[in-house]
């Protein structure tokens, strides 16, 4: 590919991506939204995060996709803390050791 390619790639890159962001922050910024907006702003979250935490749980490039019992287990402790006590803090605190725990005692690295 030729420099002039891939700048041309990046710019219409950038410009498209201020764009999305400007048609939300820009134009809608200064008004209030209305509650069925703001209902639906609210899953954002939940609807992103497990699509970007499943692949890391279940195909980790960590181990050349096999699924592995320490991300695995942490992943499933950080589910039950955070449906249990509804505190997202003590979740991944309970998740990260758990991530680690789990590393030292099977000795996997």
């Amino acid at each position: 590919m030729s420099d002039s390619y891939i700048w041309t790639t990046i710019i219409v890159l950038g410009i498209g991506t201020y764009l999305i962001r400007f048609s939300f922050l820009g134009l809608i910024g200064g008004k209030d939204l209305p509650d069925w907006a703001l209902r639906h702003l609210r899953y954002t979250a939940v609807a992103v995060l497990p699509g970007l935490i499943a692949p890391l749980v279940l195909w980790p490039a960590a181990t050349d996709g096999e699924v592995d019992p320490a991300r695995l287990s942490a992943a499933l402790v950080t589910f039950a803390v955070g449906l249990l006590t509804r505190n997202v803090i003590a979740a991944i605190l309970c998740g990260g050791a758990t991530l680690f725990g789990m590393i030292w005692l099977l000795g996997a690295y």
